[in-house]
C-alpha cells in the first residue's frame, strides 16, 4: 500500500559517521527527500535508533513509514520507497539486478 502523505526518509545519523555520509551523499545525489535527525542532539532520536537497531544505536539508520533500515544502501533505501511511497522515487532510478554483484565478483575472480 501506498501512502502518499510521506515527503521523505527519516535519515538518522552521527557526526563523524563514513557510513552516515556515504549514504547521505548517495541519497541527497538521487534526489531522495530527507528529513536529518542527528542522534547526539536528541535522545528521543537516538532511542528511535535503538528501536530499529535491535538496542543499539547503529548508524545510518532510514525509517520510511513503519520500516526501518539500518546502515541500508541507497538501493535498499529506494526499493522500500518504491512500495511506500513511488511518488518520492527518483527519476530515472531501476531496480537492482539480482545476482549483478555476485556476476561481476565472479567475472574479477576468472570463475
Amino acid at each position: 500500500m501506498t501512502d502518499q502523505t510521506i515527503t521523505g526518509v527519516e535519515f538518522y545519523w552521527r557526526p563523524g559517521c563514513g557510513f552516515c555520509m556515504m549514504l547521505d551523499r548517495s541519497l541527497s545525489k538521487a534526489g531522495v527527500p530527507m528529513e536529518k535527525h542527528n542522534i547526539w542532539d536528541d535522545p528521543a532520536d537516538a532511542a528511535t535508533v535503538r528501536h530499529w537497531a535491535n538496542g543499539n544505536e547503529t548508524v545510518p539508520t532510514v525509517v520510511i513509514d513503519d520500516i526501518g533500515l539500518v546502515n541500508p544502501s541507497a538501493d535498499q533505501v529506494i526499493s522500500v520507497l518504491a512500495q511506500k511511497a513511488p511518488h518520492l522515487v527518483p527519476d530515472g532510478w531501476e531496480p537492482p539486478q539480482p545476482g549483478r554483484v555476485a556476476n561481476a565478483a565472479r567475472r574479477l575472480l576468472g570463475g
